[in-house]
């Protein structure tokens, strides 16, 4: 995904939706949903250089991946009433996932979350 793609965000979501149609349940498929689409906005946004999205599920949760190839970690943001819907990414995946990190590479990092569940 290239930087001035944001449509991609899109596209990303219906993947991961087809991906977990029949391999988790319906409402953290949504939660996921929103969760990927404000990872892979913010890495398209902030780094410039696209993303990679990896997604698995196990018995006991699943967890998406965010991969991007600039170093620098992502900074949390406590947004105001000004800002409108600015900045609340992370803050969004810091409450509605049951984890999250960032993993740094040599070339880049990987932000992740994970939610736990069962599949359908």
């Amino acid at each position: 995904m290239a930087h001035t793609d944001l449509a991609a965000v899109g596209e990303v979501r219906s993947a991961l939706r087809e991906f977990l149609r029949h391999r988790w349940q319906a409402e953290p498929a949504e939660v996921a949903e929103l969760l990927l689409s404000e990872l892979v906005t913010n890495a398209l946004i902030h780094t410039r250089h696209g993303a990679v999205v990896t997604a698995s599920v196990a018995p006991a949760g699943l967890r998406v991946e965010v991969r991007d190839f600039v170093s620098g970690l992502p900074v949390s943001y406590v947004p105001n009433a000004d800002d409108g819907t600015h900045g609340r990414g992370l803050l969004l995946v810091r409450s509605l996932a049951d984890a999250w990190g960032v993993n740094t590479h040599a070339l880049g990092k990987v932000v992740w979350f994970e939610l736990d569940g069962e599949r359908p």
